[in-house]
């Protein structure tokens, strides 16, 4: 097969389309032949050299895919050979063959074409574990996300409107949060001019947010808890604003609010199964009825993924950016 190899981290240019050797499905895996996967931040930082693989993880990025079950593992039940599939991965998604734990694994929903159904693993796991598994964001509260045109982003409005949540979001340029507002979300602020600590005060009576869900980490550290409610929870996922800052702690018991951080690569095999199986059951059915899409900015060939990099980069998509290996 080929897949896309890093013979040495650099910019774009390091991802190279090789001929490499066939992945087998080990016990409790199953083998995915595949058609689509997705851009992820977390697969810019591996071109880099700054985020290996966990061990044992294919060592080619990508975090999600979608594709059919081309062979399947011992110890494997309830999925057969070409059944149309969705998967959360550790790595190898940019591949035409990846072998995945079958507790990762998610059947197509309904009304999603089998391509686009590759930008939903990692963001809706990202948002569910975050927002709703960690954070216990409730209906009637307020929601605030970070780069709300960004794949979780774009996801987290959609969610989040869907059990009953007023949402608040940053990004840089109006016509990203006119797509934002498109997806359901109540309160559009352009962090380039506008203080969203602010902003977000002064939509909710003085009250704040009571989730907060934070893609920059340091940057935005003591602003988060700022614009935090009584009782609010922030939820950070991401370190695009640094990974150091100081945090102030009485800030913080005046509130009696808390901090989390996470993240989903190398968390082991039995929580990610647990997320998914939590996904299939609360996502997949909103999925399902057209409450949730997939928001799909653009589709590039696996080949070409240095140009698919070159986009995320440039940071002027909206939602995910897909690799595909053939039409669906």
């Amino acid at each position: 097969m080929h897949a896309i190899t890093i013979p040495e981290p650099g910019g774009p240019q390091a991802l190279v389309w090789a001929e490499v050797p066939d992945p087998l499905p080990g016990e409790g895996e199953v083998l995915v032949e595949v058609v689509a996967s997705a851009v992820n931040r977390a697969d810019i930082l591996q071109r880099q050299g700054f985020y290996d693989p966990p061990p044992g993880a294919s060592p080619y990025p990508g975090l999600e895919c979608a594709g059919r079950v081309a062979a399947i593992g011992s110890g494997v039940s309830g999925w057969s050979v070409g059944d149309e599939v969705c998967a959360l991965l550790a790595g190898g998604g940019y591949a035409e063959k990846v072998a995945v734990p079958a507790g990762q694994l998610l059947p197509v929903p309904k009304g999603v074409d089998l391509t686009r159904a590759a930008a939903l693993p990692e963001v809706v796991c990202t948002v569910w574990s975050n927002v709703f598994m960690v954070a216990h964001l409730r209906p009637g509260e307020t929601l605030l996300v970070h780069g709300g045109s960004s794949g979780i982003g774009t996801m987290a409005i959609q969610l989040a409107k869907a059990v009953g949540v007023k949402v608040a979001v940053t990004a840089g340029t109006r016509a990203k949060l006119e797509r934002c507002a498109e997806l359901g979300a109540d309160i559009l602020i352009n962090y380039r001019e506008q203080d969203f600590v602010e902003e977000v005060k002064k939509a909710t009576d003085g009250a704040g947010a009571d989730v907060i869900l934070d893609n920059m980490g340091a940057k935005y550290l003591d602003r988060n808890v700022r614009a935090l409610a009584v009782n609010g929870r922030l939820a950070i996922i991401g370190m695009q604003g640094g990974a150091k800052a100081e945090l102030n702690i009485g800030a913080l018991l005046a509130k009696r609010a808390a901090v989390s951080a996470t993240s989903l690569r190398a968390r082991p095999l039995e929580e990610k199964a647990a997320i998914v199986a939590a996904v299939r059951e609360h996502v997949w059915p909103l999925v399902d009825g057209g409450h949730v899409r997939p928001v799909v900015d653009r589709e590039v060939p696996m080949p070409d993924a240095a140009e698919a990099h070159r986009i995320v980069e440039e940071s002027g998509h909206v939602g995910k950016v897909l690799l595909v290996t053939s039409p669906s």
